[in-house]
């Protein structure tokens, strides 16, 4: 839990606030955005406005319980408990926000796939007792994909728990994922069920792959994500630990597929109106990249 002596100065009064130890990673701003924003000076989260309304307090519990590093403090306790029960939560469909994000890996966005043919867990989140408790109710987990080394946070806890296949790039296996049961290799997409294609997109790492679900919901893992206001997908070379032109490589061969959601694991998500306007976002996308 946050520590009152390490309170940011830059939260307004009240009783929520985020502490010192805030590590800028966007959860809170993404579930609770009428409450916390960013402090450009400190490059970390802070409460801008106290919750007023029974929506933004919601919101503001969910941030708590979903921060990855437990930077975020209230006042009053009222609803706690509820809200670490209430992830994950609706994206789309049967697309759910795992919240319970993962210091580990920094934070970064896990999303389950309710699905009557197994329900399919794309990167780790933390493994919380209500989580683990709630997805046992949503039918478990059957399948789980690792988009690439730097997400996989408690996979292994959840493959103990759930008994699931874990699937990964083998050029992103490291001594912690070596156990993973599906090592998958190439460059060319693999066929993982009727609705569910595992496309190759090195780049940020060398074995980063996406999941497309459906032709519809495409979870790009750290390869692309949208902007704050929802307008255009953006990427960025300084955040690339592999290649920045296979990278770009890799975004031109998501042309090829049809999908209108892109749910990253960092950034935002960026919902398109059609396959069409997917597609003008990746080649706007490109365009501004290649000119930089």
């Amino acid at each position: 839990m946050a520590s009152q002596r390490l309170r940011l100065a830059e939260n307004e009064p009240g009783p929520f606030f985020v502490d010192e130890t805030c590590i800028d990673c966007d959860t809170c701003r993404q579930l609770a955005p009428g409450v916390f924003d960013r402090s450009a000076g400190r490059g970390c989260s802070y409460v801008a406005h106290q919750p007023l309304t029974d929506e933004d307090r919601r919101d503001a519990r969910l941030a708590l319980i979903a921060c990855p590093a437990g930077s975020i403090g209230a006042g009053d306790k009222q609803g706690l408990a509820q809200a670490a029960r209430t992830f994950p939560v609706p994206v789309d469909a049967e697309v759910f926000y795992c919240g319970y994000a993962a210091a580990d890996s920094y934070g970064a966005s896990s999303y389950l796939i309710q699905r009557q043919a197994g329900n399919v867990l794309i990167d780790s989140p933390r493994a919380a007792v209500p989580l683990m408790t709630r997805l046992t109710q949503l039918g478990g987990v059957s399948l789980m994909f690792l988009s690439h080394r730097d997400d996989v946070a408690d996979h292994a806890r959840f493959a103990q728990r759930f008994a699931c296949r874990r699937v990964l790039h083998a050029a992103d296996a490291s001594d912690d994922t070596r156990e993973v049961e599906q090592l998958w290799d190439g460059d060319q997409p693999r066929q993982l069920a009727d609705d569910l294609l595992s496309i190759p997109v090195p780049g940020h790492t060398r074995g980063s792959a996406a999941l497309l679900y459906r032709n519809k919901y495409l979870f790009s893992g750290d390869h692309m994500w949208g902007t704050a206001d929802g307008s255009r997908l953006t990427a960025s070379r300084s955040v690339c630990w592999h290649s920045w032109p296979e990278q770009l490589a890799s975004m031109e061969r998501l042309l090829d597929f049809s999908f209108e959601w892109v749910l990253p694991g960092h950034g935002r998500r960026f919902q398109a109106g059609s396959p069409a306007q997917m597609r003008r976002a990746i080649e706007d996308l490109l365009r501004r990249l290649r000119q930089c």
